[in-house]
C-alpha cells in the first residue's frame, strides 16, 4: 500500500544550515499494516510523513501509494489517497464551522466541495450515528463550532474526518502529543478502534515507547534519516521499553543520553 524507495531529502543544501533529514529511506507497508514510528528529535520521522503527504518534494527516490507513483504529485492531489491527523489539535478542521459542517466537507473529499446545498437529512443522521461512536456526547452538539471543543474532542473529530472516506493511507503525526495523558489514552484507543474496524494502512509517529509497543502490528525506529530497526508480529509483541532503549543506545552511538527523555 505504501512504498518509500531510497528517498533523500536535505534542507538548506550548500549552506551552513544544511540538514540531511532523509538519508536513503526504504520502507514498504502492506495493505492493513499499522506501523508505529519512533526516534529522537531530528531522526526524520515527521519529514518522512511530510514527504509521503507531498508537503515538499524529495531530492531523490520514489514514493508509491497503492502501486501508483505519487512522487511528483502535489500535496492536494495526494490528499485523495491520504487521511492525516496532525499534532496540533487546531489543524485539520475549520474552527469557525460546526461539527456537522466539518464532517460534510470531509465526506465531499475528492469532489468539488461546497456546502451550498446544505447538509441533507440523511447526512445529518449518518453524522449523528458516527459521532455516537466516539462516546463524547458530540452527537448532541453537532452544530457547535469546532473551535469551541477541547483538544481531545477536536482530535477525535479530526480522526473521523480523516477516515470518513476510508483513505488508502492514514498518517498520524504525534496526534496525541498535545493532549493530557488521560485524553491522549482515549484518543489512541479510538484511533486503534477505527484503524482495525476499517483495516486502514497506517503510519503513526509517537515519542512514547509504551504506545509504540502496544499499538500496531509493526514498529520501526529511525535515526539520522534512516530506518535502523524494523520489528513486527510476535517479536514486536514481546518487546519491552528496555529493549527499545538498548537498541536506541546501540544505534545512536553516544546520542542516547540526549534523547532518552524524549523517548521515555
Amino acid at each position: 500500500m505504501l512504498e518509500i524507495k531510497n528517498v533523500y531529502k536535505t534542507f538548506n543544501a550548500g549552506t551552513v544550515n544544511e540538514k540531511v533529514a532523509l538519508n536513503g529511506v526504504d520502507l514498504k507497508l502492506e495493505d492493513g499494516d499499522f506501523v508505529t514510528v519512533i526516534g529522537g528529535n531530528g531522526a526524520g520521522k515527521s519529514t518522512m510523513l511530510n514527504a509521503v503527504a507531498g508537503v515538499w518534494p524529495v531530492d531523490m527516490g520514489k514514493i508509491l501509494i497503492d502501486g501508483q507513483d505519487v512522487t511528483r504529485l502535489s500535496e492536494h492531489k495526494r490528499a485523495r489517497y491520504i487521511g492525516r491527523v496532525f499534532q496540533d489539535p487546531m489543524m485539520g478542521t475549520a474552527a469557525t464551522m460546526g461539527i456537522d459542517e466539518n464532517l460534510a466537507l470531509a465526506a465531499r473529499r475528492g469532489t468539488s466541495r461546497t456546502l451550498r446545498t446544505g447538509i441533507t437529512k440523511k447526512e445529518h443522521e449518518e453524522y449523528h450515528e458516527l459521532l455516537k461512536t466516539l462516546d463524547l456526547g458530540l452527537e448532541d452538539r453537532m452544530t457547535s463550532k469546532v473551535g469551541l471543543l477541547s483538544g481531545g474532542q477536536r482530535q477525535a473529530v479530526t480522526l473521523l474526518m480523516a477516515t470518513l472516506k476510508k483513505p488508502r493511507l492514514l498518517l498520524l503525526d504525534e496526534h496525541t502529543a498535545a493532549l493530557d495523558p488521560k485524553t491522549a489514552a482515549k484518543v489512541l484507543a479510538l484511533s486503534d478502534k477505527i484503524v482495525h474496524e476499517h483495516n486502514l494502512t497506517t503510519l503513526m509517529i509517537t515519542h512514547n515507547m509504551k504506545d509504540a509497543i502496544r499499538y500496531g502490528n509493526r514498529l520501526i525506529m529511525m535515526y539520522e534519516g534512516r530506518v535502523v530497526y524494523d520489528v513486527r508480529g510476535e517479536e514486536k509483541a514481546a518487546l519491552h521499553v528496555s529493549d527499545l532503549l538498548q537498541r536506541f543506545e546501540q544505534v545512536s552511538d553516544g546520542g542516547f543520553a540526549n534523547d532518552r527523555m524524549l523517548l521515555s
